[in-house]
Formats: C-alpha cells, sequence, structure tokens
C-alpha cells in the first residue's frame, strides 16, 4: 500500500508539472510558489518533526478510533489543512489574473502537492512515519479546496471551519490539536425554502474535536461529537462592508457564538 500510494502521488506530480510546462498561460509564478512551500515545509519539519533522521517507513495510525494518538483530530486536521491550503493559493492565483476555473484546479494541484510532500517528509521521520490515512484526507481535501471555490452554490450553503484557541506554549501551532475544533456549517441563507429573515442568519453546525490524547489515550481522553446552533457571522460582516473579515469567518469559528449539545464518543 505505501509504495503504490508513492507511486501515485508521484505520478500525479510529473503529469502537474508537464501541465505547468505546456499550457502556456500557465508561468512561473506557480511553480516558484510551489517551490516556496516545498522550502518552507522542509525547513519546519526539520525543526519541529524530526525530518531527516530515519529511514523511509510507513505507520498504520488508525482513523478516528479511541486508541489512535490524537483521536483522530489529526486527521480532521489534514482534511481541513489540504483544503485551506487550495483555498487560499486559488484565490492568489486568482488575484494574478488567472480564471476562476484555472486558478481552483491550480490551486488544488498544489495544495494536494505540498500536502502529501509532506507526509512523503513524514517517512524519513522516527517520530512521524507515512500515514496512507493521512495522504487519503490531505486529497480529499484538496479535492474539496476545488469543489468549493468553483461551486457558488455549494459555498453558499455549506463551510468547513476550524475553531482555535492558541496557548501560546508550543511553536508547533498547526498540531496543537487540544485548542482546535473542526466544524462544518450548514447556512440557512444557502437554501431558498428559508425565506423568514431572522431565521436566514441560523447555521446548523456538525463538529468534532478531542481533549486529554496529547500522543496518547488516558482515562480522561475525550472525543466529541456535537451539533449546534450558530449565528452566520460572516453574512453579516458583509452586509456590514466587512467584505476580507466574511471571507475570513468562512474558514474560522469564532469561539462562544453557538450552542452546542455534545456527546463524548469515548463514554
Amino acid at each position: 500500500m505505501y509504495f503504490r500510494l508513492i507511486r501515485t502521488y508521484l505520478m500525479i506530480i510529473i503529469i502537474s508539472f508537464s501541465l505547468y510546462g505546456k499550457n502556456n498561460k500557465i508561468k512561473n509564478d506557480i511553480l516558484v510558489t510551489n517551490l516556496a512551500g516545498i522550502a518552507l515545509i522542509t525547513g519546519w519539519g526539520i525543526t519541529n518533526w524530526d525530518y531527516g533522521n530515519s529511514s523511509p517507513h510507513a505507520t498504520n495510525e488508525g482513523w478516528f478510533g479511541p486508541q489512535t494518538k490524537y483521536g483522530g483530530a489529526d486527521k480532521a486536521g489534514h482534511l481541513y489543512a489540504a483544503y485551506m491550503v487550495g483555498s487560499g493559493l486559488s484565490g492568489l492565483y486568482q488575484s494574478w489574473g488567472y480564471s476562476q476555473q484555472d486558478a481552483a484546479l491550480y490551486g488544488s494541484l498544489s495544495s494536494f502537492f505540498l500536502m502529501n510532500t509532506m507526509e512523503i517528509g513524514d517517512a524519513f521521520s522516527t517520530q512521524q512515519g507515512f500515514s496512507y490515512e493521512d495522504f487519503i484526507l490531505n486529497s480529499l481535501g484538496s479535492l474539496s479546496s476545488y469543489l468549493f471555490y468553483t461551486s457558488s452554490e455549494l459555498s453558499k450553503r455549506v463551510d468547513l471551519r476550524i475553531e482555535y484557541l492558541p496557548s501560546f506554549k508550543t511553536a508547533d501551532v498547526v498540531t496543537e490539536y487540544e485548542k482546535m475544533k473542526y466544524v462544518i456549517a450548514l447556512k440557512a441563507e444557502g437554501f431558498d425554502c428559508i425565506t423568514h429573515p431572522a431565521l436566514r442568519y441560523g447555521e446548523l453546525h456538525l463538529g468534532y474535536y478531542t481533549r486529554n490524547y496529547k500522543g496518547g489515550i488516558t482515562d480522561e481522553s475525550e472525543r466529541i461529537l456535537y451539533v449546534g446552533i450558530g449565528i452566520n457571522l460572516s453574512k453579516i460582516a458583509r452586509q456590514n462592508g466587512y467584505r476580507k473579515t466574511g471571507t475570513f469567518l468562512n474558514y474560522y469559528q469564532l469561539p462562544y457564538t453557538y450552542i452546542p449539545i455534545e456527546n463524548d464518543l469515548n463514554r
């Protein structure tokens, strides 16, 4: 499985770079952006994730089970990170003059490339190891960025968000899962059947987070699945002229702005 996934990944990258070279609408700016991303990932991995200190190896991390290292929070994190990288790069590429469709395509390909380059780096870390679960979720997150960026109907109805309050106790903020929650928000404004003006500000949330794992399960470990009722703060921001803030709130869930009903899957 490990070597098949590596081979598939390399084939996709080769095809993608071939497209970069053959399509005269593709400029070097995308290539430079991806190379800069590789440099950043490699430097961060060497500093924080022990890259280069092991021969390549794979590990079976599991998915969202109670006995996994982070209770599955890291898996949700991979999907969301790939989605965010793809969405951000798509917006950047479009600002450079690419069409929405091309920007979304190259943004999602860049996300797939960068996030799974990170996974290849993990294969050379004694602390990590290549995870096919992460590879799959990286790929799904990259695909999601394309679907959301090109479908106004989908993005009007659904948001993928993260809620994060950093502890400021670690430099490795991207893996501080103890402070993160992952949210799928269903927005009333995207459904024509909801006509009452007040109700169109409403949202229905499905969220997941874990606590007290810290690298393994303990008696205090929690895997929380919750549903919640919230307010579409992005809609409020946009209506008051804060367009950039509204866009930011499509990706970030402001804490304490919803009412959750929680269930601990470990109990």
